[in-house]
């Protein structure tokens, strides 16, 4: 007799690789595997068997009472894309083993899919990838013409809690309008205008706030003479602004609890740096209302900062008067895999194609 259908999701990070079986109830079993750091210094497409061997341990004892229906992973940088659920093919594979768009540890989670779809007989997807843009053509201008702005947010776990939302405040998701703040190691705080991300900030390389660990928008002139100063290369002034700066510039660390502890020890500095950033993401999800002109069901917070009381609290100080604000902590990223494989499974929405323009 069949056991229970599964989807095998699989998430893979810079340190770790997250994957659990999924079934329509929920997670049946989650697991985490750290990686060796000298493992990690390849390019990512590189680290494929590694990871495989690794997730092929733990999985081989997981699968024995279940039917894997499909496997889905999480979509890596790819070309500009309208969100959705993709079928993995070979035009994406192509892009992603060759880091055509980004050497990102996202990349294997398409190549991870195929491989174990290609074992069971079944489909590979993924969901929402990173690089999903459906930007207003008025939000893409930049003030300069040589500068697009573009979309790069947590737009996974943003699409999920609209979706969480509308179930919430039985609101129909074509008629829906949230602000949505992910607060985590970037921040991105998106105008979602009937499930379509009409505005965001760029999260990852500046633009809105400042973050844990990366830098936000910024004054141009002292980022102009930094950059011939002789005193960076083009690379460290990258990683300076999307790994060291924020909080971490700052402070030295992007722990928030550690800064919240140093607050209760009376640390003036951290206390000025964590209310800075605290300030900045209330201006922007400001900002993302007036993109709404107004109009819209909810706030929503999310993101592992959101699983602060603390930081909730600093955030509804300056927010509240928008109206309803709704707290969805956590990423809950394998999750809102699942969710998008079992929609196309299950014949909700249809799997969309990927195409590479440049064949």
């Amino acid at each position: 007799m069949p056991g229970k259908e599964v989807l095998i999701v699989i998430n893979p990070g810079s340190t770790s690789t997250k994957f659990a079986l999924w079934s329509r109830d929920g997670c049946v079993v989650e697991r985490v595997v750290r990686h060796d750091a000298a493992q990690l210094a390849r390019k990512v497409a590189d680290q494929f068997d590694y990871r495989l061997g690794l997730i092929d341990r733990e999985l081989e004892s997981l699968i024995d009472s279940v039917e894997v229906v499909g496997v889905v992973g999480r979509g890596g940088p790819l070309r500009p894309l309208e969100g959705g659920t993709y079928t993995v093919n070979d035009a994406m594979l192509n892009d992603l083993r060759s880091s055509r768009y980004s050497n990102h540890a996202s990349n294997l989670g398409a190549m991870l899919a195929d491989h174990y779809a290609r074992r069971f007989g079944v489909k590979a997807y993924i969901v929402d990838p990173v690089t999903t843009d459906e930007l207003d053509d008025v939000a893409r201008l930049s003030g300069v013409p040589w500068i697009e702005r573009k979309s790069r947010a947590h737009v996974l776990n943003i699409k999920a809690v609209v979706r969480r939302a509308c179930a919430e405040l039985s609101v129909d998701i074509h008629d829906s309008r949230f602000v949505v703040a992910h607060l985590g190691g970037g921040i991105s705080v998106a105008a979602v205008d009937r499930y379509r991300i009409a505005d965001v900030n760029d999260a990852l390389h500046g633009m809105g706030p400042y973050s844990p660990e990366r830098a936000g928008a910024l004054p141009i002139g002292p980022l102009v003479e930094r950059c011939f100063s002789g005193e960076v290369t083009r690379q460290e002034l990258l990683d300076e602004l999307a790994r060291n700066a924020g909080l971490k510039g700052y402070l030295g660390t992007s722990d928030v609890r550690e800064v919240l502890k140093r607050i209760g020890e009376a640390d003036r500095k951290a206390d000025l740096a964590l209310r800075g950033m605290i300030y900045q993401t209330a201006k922007e999800i400001g900002a993302a209302a007036s993109a709404l002109e107004g109009g819209f069901d909810a706030v929503i917070l999310t993101g592992g900062l959101a699983q602060s009381d603390e930081i909730v609290n600093m955030l509804k100080k300056y927010i509240s008067f928008l109206g309803k604000v709704l707290v969805f902590p956590g990423e809950g990223e394998l999750q809102a895999l699942a969710e998008g494989g079992f929609r196309v499974l299950d014949g909700q929405e249809n799997a969309l194609e990927y195409v590479n323009p440049h064949v």
